[in-house]
């Protein structure tokens, strides 16, 4: 049975994706806290290290001049490995220098991973099954969340255990498993072969641009609605554990959900829903003025970009095959051009106007929604947008 996981390709997308997020989900819950109560940030230092933590997405695209020398598959073994190095040395340098060097570090594998991880599932996945997969693999990604704040809580709460040996903990356990699962699986070949130069496709436009608002709007939901809570609410650490461990219950549930919505009503009604709760969500993250509804509001948030997983889809659907791993890792680099500047950007706006940046972000998200309506209904390679006909 072991024998047979190990020579799994679904087995190992789950052992990636859950590794990734078991040390990254301990460092961004305890980073609002950490950098304000032990390296005394404010919110435009807060700005500079979100950028400096998306300028690796930003470089996504290097994954393609990477894959002409290493495999893919061993690639994301190495930023496993590269991911959970960063997370290890967080907590020993809570210095603003300290602080940046590290997030670099982490984040050149998180992003790496990330990229390699999409890529491998698209080329791995069929067509009608990566909807339903992909949401299970968003679902246990949540369970391994949920897992990793109760531990945080538990040792923080009762034991009182130090920033810096919470994160050794979370970083060597990511480590770690990238090397067993180096050892252990197999080595899968690919079924097409990759485009291994960069290319951006007219095709893809629509694609692009979507991905591109979703960078925008992810950085003022990652960087703002939880400074946020800490900030003008005062929420503590272990508030906002309890709070991310709602987040994860209700996202096991819900992920799964949304694979079997996009597999009845297809992208672009799953998209549209989306961008609709997010310009209410941001609108009201303006106004808020009671913790228990920015509680709320923080959670459906976090609920709303769960449905990002129909953008994944809808390129499935119109990619050709042999431009997957390419794609993907241009499409990173085309999320991440607003990740570099926009967080120093709303971090000085922020010193000024708490509410201006949300309705920044309202406004992304009204933008997306208004290019949702070029999805066409069943997509395919040809049929990429309602601007196309299906002769063409």
């Amino acid at each position: 049975m072991i024998k047979n996981l190990f020579k799994s390709r679904e087995a190992l997308l789950y052992v990636m994706a859950i590794s990734m997020v078991f040390s990254f989900s301990a460092w961004m819950s305890l980073l609002n806290n950490f950098v304000i109560e032990v390296a005394s940030f404010n919110g435009s230092q807060i700005g500079i290290l979100q950028s400096l933590r998306e300028i690796p997405g930003f470089l996504a695209f290097t994954v393609v001049l990477v894959i002409l020398f290493i495999a893919q598959q061993r690639l994301a073994y190495i930023s496993l490995i590269l991911l959970g190095l960063g997370v290890m040395l967080t907590g020993f340098f809570p210095s603003v220098v300290g602080l940046y060097i590290t997030t670099v570090i982490m984040s050149i594998g998180f992003h790496y991973t990330e990229t390699l991880n999409q890529s491998l599932s698209l080329q791995w996945l069929s067509k009608d099954k990566a909807p339903i997969v992909l949401g299970k693999i968003t679902a246990a990604k949540s369970f391994t969340g949920l897992v990793a704040f109760v531990l945080i809580y538990i040792m923080m709460k009762f034991y009182t255990v130090d920033y810096k040996y919470v994160y050794m903990v979370f970083g060597g356990t990511t480590l770690i498993t990238g090397v067993l699962a180096w050892i252990g699986f197999e080595h899968f070949n690919d079924g097409v072969v990759q485009e291994k130069k960069l290319v951006l496709r007219k095709e893809y436009w629509l694609f692009y641009v979507l991905t591109f608002f979703a960078g925008a709007r992810r950085q003022i939901f990652v960087v703002f609605a939880g400074f946020l809570l800490v900030e003008k609410f005062g929420v503590d650490i272990h508030n906002m554990v309890v709070l991310l461990f709602v987040n994860s219950i209700l996202n096991m549930y819900f992920a799964p959900a949304i694979g079997r919505f996009i597999v009845k009503f297809g992208e672009r009604t799953t998209l549209r829903f989306e961008y609709i709760g997010l310009i209410l969500v941001f609108v009201s993250y303006a106004f808020v003025e009671n913790v228990y509804i920015a509680f709320v509001l923080y959670i459906i948030d976090h609920l709303l970009f769960s449905m990002a997983l129909a953008l994944k889809t809808y390129f499935q659907k119109i990619a050709n095959p042999k431009d997957i791993a390419t794609a993907s890792a241009v499409s990173f680099t085309i999320n991440h051009i607003a990740a570099v500047f926009l967080p120093v950007l709303l971090g000085l706006i922020w010193l000024y106007s708490h509410a201006l940046v949300f309705f920044i972000g309202a406004t992304i998200a009204l933008m997306s929604f208004g290019f949702s309506f070029l999805i066409p209904r069943n997509p395919t390679q040809g049929f990429e947008t309602t601007l196309k006909t299906k002769k063409d």
